[in-house]
């Protein structure tokens, strides 16, 4: 039996009207997922005015009130492939009587090898624990599949503490692997029209990972070129190898026999189509930082800017490191010699992709360490150093491309800090929607570590842990303006009569609303980014934790000075560049 909390509703979701009510029907549902911590944030919540939240409110219902259908053929090919004892390569998990057998330790071995074996028997055991673990959980999520095949259904929403949505039910949903997202379809179908066929064709390039810096006509050519090749999936998956080579195969399958289908009907202009066409962010807290700065060279390497063929920040960096890299070979560096032709996209991208969320360098440095280590060529003997040589390099190289990210990021971090050290407070801040935020980050009392507080009194006895509140305060910002931009961008799309959901920063529709979605994330990004967001934030932080001139002791204390300090750091606003943000109605692939 299933919980009802965990699997979609066969009936649209109760519309949110306040932070008490909505959601699901039959269970509970919280507006916003707090931990324990997070009572101060509960208690705003619950003094702030229905009327402030709103806009919150009608983001969240648009989102709860897409149906979808389960994508049948896809749902019995997988299943088909998870009966016949899985596949690695397709990412659906193998059953653990698929694993090795251990080996079998003798009295006629050398201590040696008993020691060989012994530690090969616990690798395996692991292994096969773990591959238990991934086929329960495969089952499960086709078992949800399955029992909903033949319904219409709805997920309904929530979000955490900074905005963020997301689908309530937690194993089955469009935030899930490529496996859920291919088996899924909107229930409410649209004509083509007159370009859905070509946005049909771009989104299955997309998919693949393919053509990464080719433009839109590019892709489309290239899909008309390989038409023999989508076909043929469509038509005999198992059987091609086409697109399980793909990025997100199950997704490309899919794709595939949407493609085929349209092309095979009369008319392909008015074939019904159910299928969800994504267009992603390019590095989207980067693009968030670059119009925050008005950054122009940091909005080129984004897409903020029109471009006849899309940028592609992860291999901008990848280059710069290379020229930094090829300088130190050249001056008898090491470490240089030794990664000459291994410095790629794909070794720095998650990094990049990370560091405006907070990465550390440790973080990024295992990051790294991890892709030199999937590279069968590479010395493994230097991977560690070759993995702190890169993070240095790549970090230099990011901040040279994103001057004016590198400096609000300072001014984020220098304000949380001051905040959390003299007020003894958490970092908190109001949304452009009107959501407060409160980051639920504390050290732990004593009484709480023996159970002696209750949870009403956490943040009596607890005091704020500066660490974590200076260090998640710009991703948190972050994320909470990605998500307003996402809310709006629902809310336009509810005014337009668009079927729209997201996954944070990729935004779904039918193919033949590509363009007029596009045109609305593009606005509200420029409508959102219009406003004095660092102005209104350092305003808000001042009369919340400023202090007044006759407050301060003026006997040129420690405290005195950092009372001054924290003054000083949060009215300095960081300048803005010489970015035109409208030029961002102008980009093809701000969003593609």
């Amino acid at each position: 039996m299933f919980e009802l909390s965990e699997v979609p509703m066969l009936i649209p979701p109760v519309p949110w009207a306040s932070v008490h009510y909505g959601g699901n029907m039959l269970a509970s549902t919280k507006i916003i997922r707090l931990p324990d911590q997070a009572q101060q944030q509960r208690e705003v919540l619950n003094a702030t005015p229905a009327s402030q939240l709103y806009a919150v409110f009608d983001a969240l219902n648009t989102l709860s009130a897409c149906a979808w259908v389960i994508n049948q053929p896809v749902l019995d090919i997988i299943i088909n492939v998870f009966n016949n004892k899985g596949s690695k390569d397709l990412d659906i998990a193998r059953p653990p009587s698929e694993c090795p057998s251990p080996p079998i330790i003798t009295a006629e071995m050398s201590p040696e090898e008993k020691s060989k074996a012994m530690k090969e028997r616990m690798q395996l055991k692991q292994t096969r624990q773990e591959m238990y673990s991934l086929w329960c959980n495969e089952l499960y999520r086709l078992s949800i599949a399955n029992h909903f095949r033949d319904n219409v259904f709805w997920f309904p929403h929530n979000m955490d503490f900074r905005g963020r949505v997301y689908p309530t039910p937690p194993h089955f949903n469009h935030l899930g692997s490529d496996v859920v997202r291919s088996m899924l379809l909107f229930a409410k179908g649209k004509p083509m029209g007159e370009k859905g066929l070509d946005w049909l064709k771009i989104h299955l390039i997309n998919l693949t990972g393919l053509k990464k810096r080719c433009s839109n006509k590019e892709r489309l050519a290239y899909a008309n070129e390989i038409m023999s090749e989508i076909l043929a999936s469509a038509d005999n998956p198992i059987n091609t190898k086409w697109w399980q080579e793909s990025d997100e195969p199950w997704q490309t399958l899919a794709c595939c026999m949407e493609i085929a289908k349209a092309v095979r009907s009369p008319d392909h202009t008015k074939y019904i189509c159910h299928f969800p066409v994504h267009q992603d962010g390019s590095c989207n807290g980067l693009q968030h930082y670059a119009a925050l700065g008005r950054d122009q060279g940091g909005a080129e390497s984004v897409n903020l800017y029109p471009f006849e063929r899309p940028s592609d920040v992860y291999s901008d960096v990848a280059e710069l490191v290379e020229q930094e890299r090829f300088k130190d070979m050249n001056n008898g560096v090491e470490i240089a010699k030794i990664l000459d032709g291994f410095v790629k996209r794909k070794v720095i991208k998650q990094t990049v992709m990370t560091t405006v969320y907070g990465v550390t360098r440790y973080g990024a440095k295992y990051q790294i360490l991890r892709q030199l280590k999937d590279i069968p060529e590479f010395p493994k003997e230097h991977v560690w150093q070759a993995s702190q040589y890169l993070t240095e390099k790549t970090f230099y190289c990011l901040q040279s491309m994103f001057s004016a990210t590198k400096e609000i990021q300072d001014w984020f971090v220098l304000s949380a800090q001051l905040i959390s050290k003299i007020g003894n407070k958490p970092v908190e801040w109001v949304t452009p929607l009107g959501l407060p935020v409160i980051q639920p980050y504390y050290k732990q009392s004593k009484s709480r570590l023996y159970g002696l507080v209750s949870t009403n009194q956490f943040n009596m006895l607890e005091k704020p842990n500066a660490v974590k509140q200076k260090n998640a305060f710009p991703p948190n910002f972050i994320h909470s303006l990605d998500s307003t931009h996402m809310m709006l961008t629902a809310l336009s799309c509810l005014r337009e009569g668009i079927t729209y959901v997201s996954v944070h920063d990729c935004y779904w529709t039918h193919a033949c609303d590509i363009d007029r979605m596009n045109r609305i994330c593009r606005e509200q990004f420029v409508a959102l980014h219009s406003q004095p967001i660092l102005e209104d934030l350092s305003q808000y932080l001042v009369d919340k934790f400023g202090y007044n001139a006759s407050e301060l002791l003026n006997d040129n204390s420690e405290l005195d000075f950092t009372m001054k300090l924290l003054n000083s750091a949060l009215n300095k606003v960081p300048s803005k560049g010489s970015f035109d943000l409208k030029k961002v109605l102008e980009s093809t692939y701000f969003f593609s």
